[in-house]
């Protein structure tokens, strides 16, 4: 297909000449930086092979187990897996993790105990850890277990508050949480170099202290992992990078074998731990998504590049920017209106493959303080590895964009939610 054909194609799509023309412009810019993220995508791509064939994957492991699920080789081999990819001595990958706060919230409540203090060095937690912490009152919370919160805020250049970090280490605190993502802040994701920074210098200040990276979003952007720099605990959700849009539901920690046997005497029950859980036939998702993860998440991260890129050149603050390096797939883009948040989302979920025809409307999300406008037309329900885009209804209107398939796809949602801005007048073409 020549270029003409392709931009008919695009018209007949709903985008503009002037749309498409200028964001081809913009593509042309970026062929290097697409170069690079290809080699990450195929450094991975190797890795996670090569734990794959050293844990003698075979077609045995696919079969699923019911009932109890005792003996379940493709279970029990798929967690080696994922130990043999993030370089930790345990991992429990379970279709029974709901979703990648579930996982977060089990790696907690498995590690502390009452009395015992968890410490944010990061700053604010992600909206959904609130009521899991407590710092929003919710039934089961941490605080209701008597385990306390705090938190040190980083400082206004992004950087860490090493000497307020120090004060706020002491005998109670047991778990220190590390958010990679911004979530909905606008504060920079933080690399796995700084991460492991970070983790050095609290273990060198209280060298018993568990560390818990929440790594959502992250995996695979880079060629190492929280892991590899010192984390205890790596924990995130399968329908995000590592699932490779394939694995239905799911969540995963990989860590130290104690954190994991706790996490799961906690999933399961004292006594049971990972013996138990039926994989009921998911299997094949997990693997295959897994398998795929890599490439999956390059196209998300070209399209996270290329996004940046669109807006900033009008005008619009974008976190990161055009030519940061990346560390997540999240695209933080502020519109500064509601207008805006809201034509973006509406353009997002127009290039969908499923329910392209519905108009995302504001509600009333569980877990959040304000109404959430959400894109997500995606062949796995909330899988925000597919092309999605969310963000809260209060100001300053930041859109959260993430995920995409395949580059293709990524490339014309970016485009269809520049036309949606557009004709909204949200934004204004050069």
């Amino acid at each position: 297909m020549n270029e003409s054909n392709i931009s008919d194609f695009y018209r007949e799509m709903g985008i503009s000449g002037q749309v498409y023309h200028f964001g081809q412009q913009i593509l042309e810019e970026l062929e290097g930086r697409f170069k690079k993220i290809d080699e990450t995508a195929e450094y991975n791509q190797m890795k996670v092979l090569k734990a794959l064939q050293e844990n003698k994957v075979s077609e045995a492991c696919l079969l699923g187990t019911t009932g109890y699920g005792y003996n379940d080789l493709g279970r029990e081999t798929l967690e080696a897996v994922y130990a043999a990819v993030f370089h930790t001595q345990d991992a429990l990958v379970r279709p029974q993790i709901t979703c990648g706060t579930h996982a977060l919230a089990l790696a907690l409540m498995s590690n502390l105990r009452p009395g015992d203090e968890l410490l944010s060095p990061v700053g604010k937690p992600y909206d959904t850890l609130e009521e899991v912490i407590g710092i929003r009152p919710s039934r089961g919370s941490l605080k209701e277990y008597g385990i306390s919160y705090r938190q040190v805020d980083l400082l206004p250049d992004g950087g860490f508050d090493y000497e307020n970090i120090a004060l706020a280490l002491n005998e109670r605190t047991r778990v220190v949480t590390i958010q990679r993502s911004k979530g909905y802040q606008t504060r920079p994701t933080l690399s796995v170099e700084r991460i492991g920074e970070l983790i050095a210098f609290i273990k060198k200040q209280k060298p018993d202290v568990i560390c818990m990276v929440d790594n959502c979003y992250g995996e695979f952007v880079e060629r190492t992992e929280p892991s590899d720099v010192g984390a205890d605990m790596c924990v995130g959700s399968l329908i995000k990078n590592p699932g490779g849009g394939l694995a239905p539901i799911g969540g995963y920690i990989a860590g130290t074998k104690e954190c994991v046997e706790n996490a799961a005497c906690r999933l399961t029950s004292p006594g049971l731990g990972k013996e138990v859980g039926a994989s009921l036939g998911i299997l094949p998702q997990f693997y295959q998504g897994l398998f795929l993860a890599p490439t999956v998440t390059a196209s998300a991260l070209k399209g996270a590049v290329f996004a940046a890129n669109v807006y900033e050149r009008l005008g619009l603050r974008v976190i990161p920017d055009g030519r940061e390096s990346r560390h997540d797939i999240i695209q933080a883009i502020t519109f500064g209106t509601p207008e805006g948040l809201i034509a973006f989302c509406e353009g997002i979920q127009a290039a969908a493959p499923v329910d392209s025809y519905v108009r995302p409307e504001p509600w009333d999300m569980p877990g959040y303080d304000s109404q959430v406008i959400m894109a997500a037309g995606a062949f796995v329900s909330g899988s925000s590895i597919e092309l999605s885009a969310d963000g809260p209804l209060k100001p300053p209107y930041t859109a959260y964009f993430q995920g995409g398939l395949t580059w293709p796809h990524v490339k014309f949602g970016i485009m269809k939610s520049l036309q949606h801005c557009v004709e909204a007048k949200a934004v204004q073409l050069p």
